[in-house]
């Protein structure tokens, strides 16, 4: 993509960018994206009047036609987070498979190994490469402001992709993702249904300090805690999203607590932790133990446990995000406006036997028909 074509068409998206909602951390993914505002403060935005971006399309059309008809590959960077869990590396295949040279791309993937650092010198990596497009899913949520204005000045197109960063949304294209707040209050909302008036000791299990999806979780479920007066979080600790680092944590807290009747992951890989603590600590869980697990992600080994009735609720972040991302860079290819925020839905799901309002119960059939 030409340079000026992709300024033309950052001018005439400013207007709907400007209130993103993957504005901050605390605001971006949760049902909105990573810590994106609840499901109900996470509409899109209106787009700009048709006389703001009339000029963009203009522009533009015909020059991104060009690359179809000559059979060029539109290039796309992609600075991913790491590979801490089996959520992010469904989530990097989905992107492989879906930014193939098959279907029309030439990727540029970076696994960031959780090293922020990394990630801003591997953007500036794509900067200077002069890629078409960059997609970003933020290690942390601060600390974007310089090097996303440098991709502005080069012209290039960002999007920020499953997690939020906490920077002038004018300065990326679009952000697209999960609302983590929203997340963090169905776990809540869940349990106060569970319990119904059951008095609960909780202890957290938190995911990679300063990622969104940690933020916006924890916001999500101390909201709902603040309405229980008989709820209490004994403690909260960083597991980092890794099953080693659940499991450390978990055996500290055993060491410190006897009295906690619920343990709450920030992910599946965190409670696979947790459990192997629990198990050696000979302490029960699950719909006939004496602790209530609640984990986030929703994989396919997480729902398994869950229909084990091990894990009484799991809640979704959906891993497949790369078709949001393809279909923001298609209307962009052909000089149309786009969203300042796309939201990518979950569900929640509690373990077989359990009704609820916020969850759909287990069975096999829900299981096989899962896509990852």
């Amino acid at each position: 993509m030409k340079k000026k074509i992709a300024l033309l068409l950052i001018a005439a998206m400013t207007i709907s960018t400007l209130a993103a909602c993957g504005n901050s951390a605390a605001e971006a993914p949760a049902s909105t994206t990573e810590e994106a505002p609840a499901a109900e403060e996470a509409a899109p935005e209106e787009e700009a009047p048709a006389e703001e971006a009339a000029p963009a399309e203009e522009a533009s059309t015909e020059e991104a036609a060009a690359p179809a008809a000559d059979g060029e590959l539109i290039r796309v960077g992609f600075a991913q987070v790491g590979h801490e869990s089996d959520w992010r590396a469904a989530n990097t295949k989905n992107y492989q498979d879906t930014f193939s040279e098959a279907n029309g791309y030439e990727l540029s993937f970076v696994d960031c190994d959780n090293d922020h650092a990394v990630q801003i010198e591997t953007v500036r990596g794509f900067i200077e490469q002069e890629l078409d497009y960059i997609c970003i899913a933020p290690i942390q949520s601060a600390g974007w402001d310089t090097v996303l204005q440098e991709a502005q000045d080069a012209g290039i197109p960002v999007l920020i992709v499953d997690r939020a960063v906490d920077a002038d949304p004018s300065l990326y294209t679009t952000a697209l993702g999960c609302d983590m707040i929203a997340e963090g209050e169905a776990a809540g909302n869940w349990l106060a249904e569970y319990l119904n008036g059951e008095d609960a000791n909780i202890l957290v299990i938190e995911g990679s300090v300063g990622a969104s999806a940690t933020l916006g979780r924890t916001e999500g479920f101390n909201n709902i805690v603040a309405q229980n007066s008989n709820w209490t979080v004994l403690d909260s600790q960083s597991g980092d999203f890794t099953q080693a680092g659940g499991q450390e944590v978990m055996e500290s807290f055993i060491k410190s607590y006897s009295d906690f009747n619920v343990v709450v992951c920030q992910n599946d890989n965190e409670a696979y932790g947790a459990m192997d603590a629990m198990d050696a600590a000979g302490i029960t869980y699950g719909v006939d133990g004496d602790v209530t697990i609640i984990s986030f992600d929703a994989t396919h080994d997480g729902l398994q446990y869950t229909l084990d009735g091990k894990i009484t609720c799991n809640v979704e972040c959906n891993p497949l995000q790369a078709g949001f991302a393809e279909g923001v860079i298609q209307k962009l290819e052909a000089g149309e406006a786009v969203d300042a925020w796309t939201l990518v839905e979950d569900e929640a799901f509690v373990a077989p036997g359990i009704e609820s309002q916020y969850a759909v119960t287990m069975s096999q059939e829900v299981l096989d028909g899962r896509a990852y």
